[in-house]
């Protein structure tokens, strides 16, 4: 792990394919930072990346952006600060493995086991797939981190009193008004975040829930589903006006809620005699932000974003404190498992060596029995074909197993050169005999 201006350190990690990850997450950026952070064109990144690695994906939430690719750390980081994204934090082989694990199985996200981590890592996945700039390696790393994911939450109670950031900002807004009873609430987003916090509000005895989005027959499947008025998205300054809580959760690529309107519309919350308006409170769970900068020192505005989300999880993560330990284990082990079957296939290509040079003297020597036997009768043939197959694969069973866990547990080099003594001769000299 390294911050961006650093050299990449020499590790002992033992993973021979090149994997690397790198990104910001809640952990080390303000809701700000990411936003800065995040690629707006997801696919054009994408491609911008293709030529430089053997497969590059992009995993971008509400709390993180990270770029994994198969590759090596030092191209990533290159790749990144020609982007201009600087201050962020590189994994690299089997740190990378452990990292992306620990974010599939909730571990890492700000609500501690919370479960769409899943869907977005999916997601990540499909995106790359459609502009071809997946490969197999880390086809294979997203789904094994998504299965262990889902195995840390059958094996642990970790996500048991979980929030989701949907219902973490529908939290915090009770909190700040004591309840939601009888409020008026309008969730702007009808994506997945948005069904989240919509369904935490039908819990609640709300007198009107309006669901707002730039796709007006979305907003009515939505609104349908939990009983709420569908609003179009030209409509919002009425509906502002009629809210005491705002949960804003699209993926617009910018504001939807602008500052000079939302200041008209406040003027319009104020009693007659009253200078003060009513509160609005705004909750902006956006990525990137839906709110327009400087809307908080509008005069009645109380705005929350993802930063205000934290305190939320630490009330919620007492109990799953020790379910978080036993998941660090299981990850380890299935880390060091995942870490033997990807090394284990790092071999194929040195016994794909030594297979090809055993058959082709095979192939040579069977026609040269053959011919001195001067025969073309095939039964003949079939049998002499057949002891030569069987004494090399019989010759080779024991060397093979061998190389293979040489590579499995973590000495390549070795594998490699047992292959270059047998096939073309080369003293086997290893460093720490040299």
């Amino acid at each position: 792990m390294e911050n961006s201006r650093g050299k990449v350190p020499v590790t002992e990690d033992v993973l021979f394919a090149p994997l690397a990850i790198a990104g910001l997450s809640h952990h080390d950026a303000t809701v700000d930072l990411l936003e800065k952070f995040r690629f707006s064109d997801e696919e054009a990144f994408l491609e911008r990346g293709r030529n430089r690695f053997h497969g590059i994906m992009l995993i971008q939430t509400c709390n993180r952006v990270e770029v994994l690719v198969h590759g090596d750390a030092e191209s990533l980081r290159d790749l990144l600060e020609e982007e201009e994204r600087y201050g962020f934090t590189i994994y690299s082989g089997t740190a990378a493995l452990r990292h992306l694990l620990k974010v599939a199985s909730g571990m890492d996200s700000m609500i501690v086991g919370e479960d769409q981590i899943l869907g977005q890592l999916k997601k990540a996945m499909s995106t790359a797939q459609q502009v071809d700039t997946s490969s197999p390696l880390l086809e294979l790393c997203i789904n094994k981190a998504v299965h262990v994911g889902v195995e840390v939450r059958k094996r642990t109670q970790i996500n048991r009193g979980a929030v989701s950031i949907g219902s973490a900002a529908v939290m915090l807004a009770e909190e700040q008004l004591g309840t939601l009873k009888g409020r008026h609430i309008l969730v702007i987003g009808s994506g997945e975040m948005g069904m989240l916090v919509a369904q935490a509000l039908a819990a609640k005895d709300l007198t009107a829930m309006y669901v707002a989005n730039r796709t007006y027959e979305r907003a009515v499947i939505l609104a349908g589903k939990i009983g709420g008025k569908a609003v179009r998205l030209d409509e919002l300054n009425r509906y502002l006006l009629l809210s005491d809580v705002v949960i804003s959760c699209t993926s617009a690529p910018h504001a939807v809620i602008k500052r000079d309107e939302l200041r008209e519309v406040m003027k319009g919350r104020c009693w007659p005699l009253d200078g003060h308006p009513r509160p609005l409170i705004l909750v902006d769970i956006a990525q990137p932000r839906d709110v327009e900068e400087g809307a908080e020192d509008i005069d009645g505005v109380v705005l929350f974003t993802i930063d205000s989300l934290r305190r939320i999880n630490e009330m919620t993560m007492d109990g799953r404190r020790l379910e978080a330990e036993k998941a660090r284990a299981y990850i380890e082990e299935e880390l060091a498992q995942f870490i033997r079957l990807l090394n284990g296939k790092a071999a194929d290509s040195a016994l794909a060596i030594l297979h090809r040079w055993a058959e082709s003297i095979r192939m040579r020597e069977r026609d040269k029995a053959l011919g001195r036997l001067g025969t073309e009768d095939s039964r003949t043939c079939e049998v002499v074909d057949d002891l030569t197959r069987v004494l090399v694969s019989k010759l080779l069973s024991d060397v093979s197993v061998s190389i293979r866990s040489c590579a499995e547990t973590g000495d390549l080099e070795r594998a490699e050169l047992i292959v270059a003594a047998i096939t073309r001769g080369e003293r086997i000299c290893f460093r720490n005999e040299e």
